[in-house]
């Protein structure tokens, strides 16, 4: 088996799944971002299928980059611009071709992490 990449947003202000926030996945290879994947959480804050499926998953550096400012418009927790938060990147490392990587991100205007899940 093969593994596979996949992510969801929390938002920890509102104590509910952010919806509709826009990511994009990249590979990096040196100093060049390659796209791989771009998706929208769904109702869940889940993108619909795993963001890197078992057919692409191979071992390197990885971002994932949210677009943290257009969901914290379109919900209306944006503030004045220009927004603290805009695009979030998490740039991280799959070292293990057999595995599952789930990077969620807890999002709110002003703070976000993030952790390797399950």
């Amino acid at each position: 088996m093969t593994g596979y990449l996949t992510t969801h947003v929390l938002d920890t202000a509102r104590g509910c799944p952010a919806a509709g926030l826009p990511i994009t996945l990249y590979r990096l290879q040196g100093e060049t971002r390659i796209k791989l994947a771009e998706m929208t959480t769904n109702a869940d804050g889940r993108t619909d299928s795993a963001i890197l499926p078992q057919s692409d998953f191979t071992p390197g550096i990885y971002e994932l980059v949210f677009q943290a400012g257009a969901y914290l418009r379109a919900s209306g927790q944006a503030g004045s611009d220009p927004l603290f938060l805009d695009a979030v990147p998490i740039r991280f490392g799959i070292s293990d071709a057999a595995a599952h990587y789930h990077v969620p991100l807890l999002l709110s205007p002003f703070g976000y992490s993030t952790y390797r899940g399950s």
